[in-house]
């Protein structure tokens, strides 16, 4: 089946030589009855080599410093509920984390985790000195797995420094702030270090076992346990460096936490909190990957020279779309946008979501029956 191309995920990647593989599960930190599992796929973690070195690593030179960070954040860090409709009436179905980043007249914002707040007919916040307030979901994001709620600021007593995660550096100290376990272990802190930049997590997002997307983390060893989700990872001055949101969760490892960096999860939040989505460049059709075909198809069906394996195939037009106004017809082939040379869905929505804006053209080129041709295509938002 073909994929929608506008229906997946928004991240900046960064590639390099380096690359390792992790066979095993990549579980979000949230206490479900059922565990909420990313999908065993495999995974392919890639990383970027810090651009420069710092002159000094903030590794913290006294337990002083880890106090009073964590006396600085914790108080912003709330508790998230998940109540669902059942046969038996509204049940709580999860607990996860938040983070107060906002506060604006007589509301106040939390972001969360969306894998926290799905499938919810009514949220629940609980702050840091016990108040449970009812929180409205502005809006929720699977692609990069955000969400933002609001709540009545009555009870607010601190809202979050932001950090700029450019600024993070591996070796400085990180500390994980949230509820492990559950409301029980409320406000826990665990201290680490950030162990990698830029890792890049496949993300399968509607449980077909294949990529739909790859996110873009820090990488932690302070642990980060069911019930994380959502909490704050922080700075030596108490400022929120990331989103927990997942683990490894193989028994042979140990300490290998992720967090979604604040210079991903800002922009999201916004849209979240003024809009309720994340608008991205929509090109108007169905794509499906080359690779995934036979390759005697890729002969016979597509009449593609024995040079060209690998790209996306139009499964489908929107009427009145970009696409159908370029000219593109079903079983295209789509190998380059811009000059770059496009090998999977994936790539491709990296470069639109990460490289173009609405009302943008991009130039695309493209095998028809087996001969090259390019088509200019402008993007419209959905």
């Amino acid at each position: 089946m073909f994929n929608n191309e506008n229906k997946q995920p928004k991240r900046s990647y960064k590639r390099s030589g380096l690359a390792f593989s992790v066979f095993g599960a990549i579980v979000a930190v949230f206490i479900v009855t059922t565990l909420f599992q990313w999908k065993g796929i495999s995974i392919d973690i890639n990383t970027s080599e810090p651009t420069a070195q710092a002159n000094e690593l903030n590794l913290g030179k006294n337990q002083e410093e880890v106090t009073q960070a964590i006396n600085e954040a914790s108080q912003a860090v709330v508790g998230v509920s998940n109540i669902q409709d059942t046969r038996q009436g509204p049940q709580k179905a999860g607990t996860g984390s938040g983070v107060i980043y906002k506060e604006e007249g007589n509301q106040a914002f939390v972001a969360t985790n969306h894998h926290v707040i799905e499938g919810a007919s009514s949220l629940e916040v609980i702050l840091s000195d016990g108040t449970t307030v009812e929180a409205e979901l502005k809006g929720s994001d699977p692609l990069t797995d955000l969400a933002v709620l609001q709540i009545d600021s009555e009870h607010v007593e601190k809202v979050a420094d932001l950090a700029d995660a450019n600024d993070v550096e591996v070796g400085q100290t990180a500390i994980a702030i949230g509820n492990p376990l559950g409301m029980e272990f409320a406000g826990s802190a665990t201290k680490g270090i950030v162990s990698g930049l830029n890792r890049n997590i496949p993300v399968d997002i509607n449980g077909d076992s294949q990529p739909d997307w790859q996110t873009e983390v820090l990488q932690t060893d302070a642990a980060i346990n069911p019930g994380n989700s959502g909490g704050a990872l922080v700075n030596l001055q108490g400022e929120v460096i990331g989103i927990n949101s997942m683990k490894i969760a193989k028994a042979e490892v140990e300490g290998i936490g992720f967090s979604i960096p604040m210079n991903v999860a800002k922009p999201v939040i916004e849209d979240l909190e003024t809009t309720g989505e994340v608008k991205r460049p929509y090109m108007g059709v169905s794509l499906q990957d080359v690779s995934q075909l036979p390759g005697r198809a890729l002969q016979q069906q597509l009449n593609l020279p024995p040079e060209v394996n690998s790209g996306v195939i139009v499964g489908g037009i929107e009427q009145g779309s970009g696409a159908q106004e370029a000219g593109l017809q079903q079983y295209d082939v789509i190998t380059e946008i811009d000059g770059e040379k496009i090998e999977s869905l994936i790539e491709l929505r990296q470069y639109l979501y990460e490289q173009t804006e609405d009302g943008d053209t991009v130039e695309l080129t493209v095998y028809r029956d087996g001969e090259p041709m390019k088509a200019e295509l402008t993007l419209s938002s959905q």
